[in-house]
């Protein structure tokens, strides 16, 4: 346990950012995710607006430091790739 009130401060302050940031880690996978079911059912038109909608909440995480702005361009990239293999 935290003994000074710096790092009775500083252990407050993480665990709020953790529990901000798991929220937004949470968002960001469920847009992924609707992304990915509607590449499942070869819809591209449905798969293309779910996929501007993610991109946005992708890139705001990774300005944001809950994703690595690396992995947000993966994540992107392959998502891309996917609806462009799709025809």
């Amino acid at each position: 346990m935290a003994n000074s009130k710096q790092a009775i401060k500083r252990a407050r302050q993480n665990s709020d950012k953790y529990k901000l940031r798991h929220a937004q880690r949470s968002v960001v996978r469920t847009a992924v995710k609707a992304v990915k079911a509607d590449i499942q059912s070869k819809d591209k038109a449905k798969a293309v607006e779910s996929f501007n909608k993610a991109q946005k909440i992708i890139d705001t995480a990774a300005s944001k430091k809950v994703l690595h702005k690396n992995s947000a361009a993966r994540t992107k990239s392959r998502l891309s790739k996917a609806i462009k293999d799709l025809n």
